[in-house]
């Protein structure tokens, strides 16, 4: 589904930073753009800054599930920062998946932002996870139930062999040299 994305600049807080860049809303269905102006109020501009598609893989249906499952559903556009001034952001992706959100957060090189979803956009995820979502099965691993640390011998560790063990006790010595 192509989905619009509206970034507000406002002026930045800081003397550092000129202006503040945020993507603040979503345009489902929306027809192609290129850093259009939609709203100006002094120094605060909207953009409709481009759209992209969304696209929903049956694989990832865990992670909608829990995407859906928080107090207000929301999409994340994931930006790049670009050095040109009119178009100061690429738009890489925008995604309903969380997880696939932190992958982009933990590189720290992409400007991703939350979104809340609409009550339509919202609707066709959830109509996506009713056909295709089914819950894994929970499967325990048994251990083994062979006791490894019976035999205390000081602090070194009587598995590892080597004569260099200065931790080892006398005993555990004597029995490496026999």
């Amino acid at each position: 589904m192509p989905i619009g994305v509206v970034v507000k600049r406002q002026p930045g807080v800081t003397r550092w930073a000129k202006h503040s860049w945020k993507a603040t809303a979503i345009l489902p269905g929306a027809a192609e753009a290129d850093w259009r102006e939609l709203r100006r109020d002094g120094e605060v501009v909207e953009f409709h800054a481009g759209t992209v598609t969304l696209e929903l893989f049956g694989a990832e249906t865990e992670a909608y599930v829990h995407g859906l499952g928080a107090q207000v559903p929301c999409v994340y556009v994931v930006m790049r920062a670009m050095p040109d001034p009119d178009k100061p952001f690429e738009l890489l992706l925008i995604t309903a998946s969380p997880y696939e959100a932190q992958d982009y957060c933990d590189t720290g090189e992409e400007l991703v932002e939350k979104v809340a979803m609409t009550p339509g956009l919202e609707a066709w995820v959830r109509d996506f996870v009713e056909r295709f979502h089914e819950d894994e099965e929970f499967i325990k691993r048994r251990r083994h139930r062979d006791r490894i640390d019976k035999v205390e011998d000081g602090i070194g560790d009587p598995r590892i062999g080597g004569l260099g063990d200065v931790y080892a006790s006398p005993s555990l010595q004597k029995r490496r040299l026999s």
